[in-house]
């Protein structure tokens, strides 16, 4: 983590649980807890380019793909790196690292995430993108 994304920093660490839970709910398959982390007019683009506009569209798509996951390997999620575009506003660079008996591949998404009035932080435009050897 650089400098920036120190956890003594309270909207730091409240973003670093937001992508903690990510972690979470997607190894748990769990879709509720993982829709709750999204702003209702949430952007969302998949690793393989699909885009979503809007928490129902991405519902729509994580109830299809996230219980019928077969995947059977372990999936984490660090923080890398953390920007204040406004106080209210960070751009978060995460590193998922997918680990299986057939080797590791990794992710790289961003997100633009939002602190609402409330102090709670949504992942509000999301760009996962995997990471190719070479």
């Amino acid at each position: 983590m650089s400098d920036e994304t120190s956890t003594e920093n309270p909207d730091i660490k409240a973003i670093a649980d937001v992508v903690a839970t990510v972690e979470r709910t997607q190894r748990a398959k769990d879709v509720d807890g993982f829709l709750a982390l999204f702003h209702p007019d949430a952007l969302w683009t998949t690793a393989h380019g699909r885009v979503l506009l809007g928490r129902e569209a991405i519902a729509g798509f994580t109830r299809a793909v996230l219980p019928a996951d077969d995947w059977d390997g372990q999936v984490t999620y660090e923080v890398a790196h953390v920007r204040f575009l406004r106080p209210d506003v960070a751009a978060v660079k995460v590193r998922q690292v997918y680990r299986s008996a057939d080797g590791d591949s990794e992710g790289s998404p961003l997100y633009v995430m939002t602190r609402g009035t409330d102090g709670r932080w949504l992942l509000h435009a999301c760009q996962n993108t995997a990471v190719h050897a070479g």
